[in-house]
């Protein structure tokens, strides 16, 4: 069934290529579909488009596809092109011409855009309330572990003393900006197109305002042109944010790849969260970690890839942006599962102690002797100039006590104020918002 089907049907092979993968990719939005339908229904009700009667069934069967969906026994016919299809096919059957009157004042255009954000909205929601308990994890470890020293590198040399406490901290508050970029990608999402039609608007004295409010969205794409045009740069921006998430994640990672290994030997996790060689015996591999990395290395891509797939689009609808799904809708779940393998790793590390005084890692406390003779009075060059003949002279010697105190140092992480920065941040998401609109919408 294609709802723009008149009489003669596609040359088969054109349908299979125009088609792909999208039937997949509608699983994803097939309850947010029936949830733009349920608002639609109810506003074109609301301007005399459909009768209170017609609303009432109407309703209660697209309730039914919800609960469906929900329970998983939903699924697309072969013989159905898309989401949208089926819904309408579904309710057609069952209510007759009742059924064909839903697709009155919008577009598949505009019930594709609406399921996007819809989509696109939720999955944001999810990915802050994953990335909740992984941020309280780093904070808890940097507290635990703020004591234990670890060299600090530049350009994987050793530089200066750093801490776990530091390293754990670190990411959290990568986290904290992660989450503000979110939110930005959230507000760009969370604005209705729905009643844009193809693009151009409807003669019908629909009530758009009334379906924004419907569906709990902030506000409206108000301009039905530029509303249009926002599909491809709402994906874009949303994968901006994915990106930079993944970004923290691959980062991470790769640190604790170098920890692991024995030549760094900072770190261990238990056997059962490593892997082994067939032939090595001795072997603990960090595949977690590298499985991770190479995940998010991929979805840093998926900003260049949804841009390069919209490089040079004029106004309107293209098919091109069928397949934006295909590369962003999968990617959520894929950084969900590496938020919560990563706290599964973290949260049974084993940090080593007294890792700095091994002797090898006496350059490290350069500076910190440095900056002792500065206290003394020396002027900085001077006593630059000094400790360096030292060590070129075999004559260095070093405390590995460290007394840093400034703002986020290792001696005052300000943990507190980097989880305030999070809990603001968590504060300006309106959920609560959303849920009641959705909750009410469905009663």
């Amino acid at each position: 069934m294609k709802l723009w089907q008149k009489d003669k049907a596609s040359l088969k092979e054109v349908e299979q290529f125009t088609v792909g993968n999208d039937r997949e990719m509608d699983m994803y939005l097939a309850a947010f579909d029936v949830l733009g339908s349920l608002a639609h229904t109810t506003m074109l009700q609301s301007v005399g488009l459909l009768t209170q009667e017609d609303l009432k069934v109407l309703k209660v069967e697209l309730k039914n596809i919800y609960q469906q969906i929900k329970k998983g026994d939903f699924h697309l016919q072969d013989d159905v092109e898309d989401i949208h299809s089926q819904v309408e096919l579904l309710l057609t059957k069952k209510l007759g011409d009742i059924g064909k009157k839903i697709h009155s004042a919008r577009s598949r255009n505009d019930q594709v855009l609406v399921d996007v954000k819809l989509f696109l909205r939720n999955e944001i929601e999810e990915l802050v309330n994953e990335i909740q308990p992984f941020f309280q994890l780093l904070i808890g470890q940097s507290e635990k572990y703020k004591t234990h020293l670890l060299p600090g590198y530049t350009h994987l040399q050793l530089a200066m003393p750093s801490s776990f406490g530091l390293w754990f901290g670190a990411y959290a508050e990568s986290l904290v900006d992660d989450v503000t970029v979110l939110q930005s990608a959230y507000k760009v999402v969370n604005k209705n197109p729905l009643g844009s039609a193809a693009g151009y608007g409807s003669s019908f004295p629909i009530n758009r305002t009334f379906t924004t409010q419907l569906l709990g969205f902030a506000d409206l794409n108000y301009n039905v042109v530029y509303a249009q045009m926002g599909r491809g740069k709402a994906e874009r921006i949303t994968a901006q944010a994915l990106a930079n998430l993944a970004d923290t994640l691959a980062r991470l990672s790769m640190d604790m790849c170098l920890y692991l290994n024995q030549n760094f030997d900072f770190v261990s996790f238990p056997t059962e969260l490593t892997t082994g060689s067939s032939i090595m015996p001795h072997k603990k591999n960090p595949d977690v970690f590298e499985l991770i990395r190479s995940k998010c290395n991929s979805i840093k891509a998926l900003p260049n890839e949804i841009t390069m797939m919209t490089t040079n689009l004029p106004s309107g609808y293209h098919r091109d942006l069928q397949l934006l799904k295909e590369h962003l809708f999968p990617a959520f779940k894929t950084l969900k599962d590496c938020l919560q393998m990563a706290a599964l790793m973290l949260s049974n590390i084993s940090v080593k102690e007294n890792i700095v005084a091994d002797e090898k890692y006496k350059y490290i406390f350069s500076v910190e002797e440095v900056n002792k003779l500065v206290l003394q009075g020396m002027p900085f060059r001077d006593a630059y100039k000094k400790i360096g003949l030292d060590i070129e002279a075999g004559k260095f010697t070093y405390s590995t006590e460290v007394n840093h105190t400034h703002e986020g140092s290792i001696g005052n992480l300000c943990n507190e104020n980097i989880e305030a920065m999070m809990q603001q941040n968590l504060n300006s998401f309106d959920f609560k918002k959303v849920h009641v609109a959705i909750e009410k919408l469905l009663t």
